[in-house]
């Protein structure tokens, strides 16, 4: 899915949207670590506002040694909506199946967003569930700091 296929799908019409770029403060970006329990150093967060109160982040990390991007839609009340895999250049065996990225669903920024707590691990594919919970846990914490503006 192209970056543009996956805004559709998210905001379908007659919603629309609008791209947002927020260059985070120190400060912000410090309390999203923190908050995360996620180490990254991303200043510029770029986002999509929907007019059906949905927030699209799209986030690029590496899983093993492969990236994979995926879209996080975030709704008003700061719980995950879904979340689209538009790459992922690992080797297919490590590609998770929906049912399991549907764990996240419903999903808010709190303790049980975790491994081995509300999302099952993956068998034979743990780096790639990890790298998704913390995609998911670090956009729901810059969607916290950042505010709904």
């Amino acid at each position: 899915m192209t970056q543009q296929q996956a805004l559709a799908s998210a905001f379908p019409s007659p919603a629309t949207f609008a791209r947002q770029t927020i260059f985070l403060t120190p400060e912000q970006l410090a309390a999203a670590k923190k908050e995360s329990g996620v180490d990254f150093s991303d200043r510029l967060v770029v986002r999509y506002v929907g007019s059906n109160g949905r927030i699209a982040y799209f986030d690029t990390h590496r899983v093993r040694t492969q990236a994979e991007t995926v879209m996080i839609v975030v709704t008003a009340d700061a719980k995950i909506e879904r979340i689209d895999i538009l790459s992922f250049d690992e080797p297919p065996d490590y590609f998770p199946k929906q049912r399991w990225i549907d764990q996240f669903k419903s999903r808010k920024l709190d303790n049980d967003l975790s491994l081995d707590r509300a999302i099952r691990p993956i068998s034979g594919a743990s780096l790639t569930g990890r790298a998704i919970v913390n995609a998911s846990r670090k956009v729901l914490a810059l969607h916290r700091v950042i505010g709904t503006r």
